[in-house]
């Protein structure tokens, strides 16, 4: 089973023990906030690494330690706090430990490389499953669906302590009823503590805070409602596996002391955030425009103009209506800063900032923004590129092309997709629609453009990739899908699709791909459905 490579932590852990011994040997307050920082990024990186466990422990530190920044005469700290936190630093360690490296005493085996077309897997495809007495069909069908799109599945029941696990991806719970008992919180306690890292899931509680709080307090990471389909959970996987950093958060700071620029850069950075800096408000807009940043820190009192009317500037444009802007300054009085929130801010930071809260606030921000960006662009039955976005996206793909640069475009349809939903309802519909999307995640690589592009429609672009693998990998997904099992209260069905194939550079232009992949989709449906044929361009 494969691991997280080590360096995915290293430089961040290094970082971590260096400051934490600078502090013991110095025992200065500065000190004890550099590691206050230190055990924040690293809590934020492994949360982009969507790593529950273990961002759970890091959160405990931080919690921890923030209760003792206090002030200079409270450090150093007395030797029984030092080593509380001690002892909280080496569980963290060492749970990392048990995620970049094999279990003491198994041997790993070889195993051969994955074909060319499969995705490249980073995360361990080991997924735990916990199943109730009596709950048998849910859970076959559960192992089935996961192992058909690649996971290895260890069973065990409630009966069970927790199973010899090598850091699974997740475990998942599929209790008798919907609300969990002592003895099934006991147990899934007792997996947490096993199993830092992993992602724990309970399919079926009922819709009420209380069930949903205890779960969550005994280590549930996902607690699935009873009216939710058990087998969503098999897309939540699927983005885990893909575990490819998001690109860095970009601020833009606008402010006219270069010291204070400065330090807010330094203190961006030691957070993994990019940043620019200009001093003159009157450059704003080119400065957003080349840098197109994720988030403004505005000082509120600059030369010409204040920040307050930068940002009113900024929101008659409808580029940047919605870009989170933070006001940095040394004004006290409340009611100013509530005019400057009523006039375009989102945020009032007092100066001198605080080292913690500062990117703290500037990530919380930057994530709701770019949450906000992604859900106006996904599917919302899929979680892939809506038809607006994939057709953005693959203009842009083609007018960034550079020379001698080449990949494809394949259009999918679902064969009698309106059968299917006469025949079996809407719902058995849009879960055949499902299936199809996540054995496109599950098969492609993170690199290539995949969009629902209407109805039962699917838009690919492989990049890198001309007509001959892209038949290669089009096809094999085709037998896969084929043999998918769609379930429904009545059994089981089965369903396939047809593909039409184009190529860049011989079709140079987005809008003729498509074309040509959709002719080439129509002759395989004339062919007979349930093939794959390209473009004559």
């Amino acid at each position: 089973m494969n691991k997280l490579p080590q360096h995915f932590f290293e430089d961040r852990l290094h970082i971590l023990r260096t400051r934490w011994e600078q502090y013991l040997a110095g025992g200065c307050h500065e000190q004890f906030i550099e590691f206050v920082v230190a055990v924040n990024s690293l809590a934020e990186h492994f949360s982009r690494l969507r790593l529950p466990g273990l961002v759970r422990l890091c959160e405990g530190l931080e919690n921890a330690v923030l209760t003792h920044i206090g002030e200079r005469h409270c450090h150093p700290l007395p030797a029984s706090d030092v080593a509380a936190l001690q002892r909280q630093l080496d569980t963290l360690i060492g749970a990392v430990g048990t995620t970049t490296r094999p279990a003491p005493g198994i041997e790993r085996r070889a195993e051969p490389p994955p074909p060319a077309a499969d995705i490249d897997w980073v995360k361990p495809r080991v997924v735990g499953l916990v199943s109730a007495i009596g709950r048998e069909e849910l859970t076959d069908g559960l192992e089935r669906q996961l192992r058909f799109f690649g996971f290895e599945v260890i069973r065990s029941n409630w009966a069970s302590p927790p199973a010899s696990l090598d850091e699974p991806l997740a475990v998942l719970f599929v209790p008798a009823g919907a609300d969990a008992t002592d003895i099934e919180l006991a147990l899934i306690g007792r997996y947490r503590q096993a199993c830092p890292a992993s992602q724990l899931f309970y399919l079926g509680v009922n819709a009420r805070i209380e069930p949903i709080v205890a779960l969550m307090r005994a280590g549930v990471d996902v607690a699935v409602p009873v009216a939710e389909p058990p087998s969503t959970v098999v897309n939540r996987l699927l983005d885990l596996v893909q575990t490819h950093e998001q690109e860095r958060y970009r601020v833009l700071v606008v402010e006219d002391s270069r010291v204070a620029a400065t330090l807010i850069r330094r203190t961006l950075a030691e957070h993994g955030i990019d940043s620019e800096s200009i001093g003159d408000p009157g450059t704003l807009l080119e400065a957003l425009h080349d840098y197109r940043p994720d988030l403004i820190l505005m000082d509120m009192y600059m030369p010409r103009f204040t920040g307050v009317e930068a940002t009113r500037v900024l929101r008659q444009m409808s580029a940047y209506q919605s870009l989170p802007i933070i006001y940095l300054s040394g004004e006290s009085d409340v009611g100013m800063q509530v005019e400057a929130l009523r006039l375009g801010g989102d945020q009032f930071l007092i100066k001198p900032f605080n080292p913690v809260l500062l990117p703290a606030v500037v990530k919380t921000q930057i994530a709701r923004f770019r949450e906000m960006q992604r859900s106006s662009q996904v599917d919302g039955l899929t979680g892939l590129l809506n038809h607006s976005t994939v057709k953005a996206r693959l203009k842009a793909m083609v007018e960034a092309a550079a020379p001698g640069a080449r990949f494809t475009v394949t259009m999918l349809d679902i064969d009698h997709f309106k059968a299917i939903n006469d025949t079996y309802g809407h719902p058995v519909g849009d879960q055949v629609i499902r299936g199809l999307a996540w054995l496109l995640k599950a098969r492609l690589r993170d690199t290539d453009l995949i969009g629902r592009y209407g109805g039962e429609e699917f838009l690919i672009a492989l990049a890198d990739a001309d007509l001959t693998l892209t038949h290669t990998v089009i096809d094999r997904i085709r037998a896969d899908f084929a043999a998918l099992p769609h379930t429904h209260p009545g059994g089981a069905l089965h369903a396939t699709f047809s593909a039409g194939m184009s190529a860049f550079p011989a079709v140079d232009s987005a809008a003729a791909l498509t074309e040509f992949a959709d002719a080439a989709l129509l002759n395989a449906k004339r062919l007979g459905r349930n093939r794959v044929e390209s473009s004559p361009g």
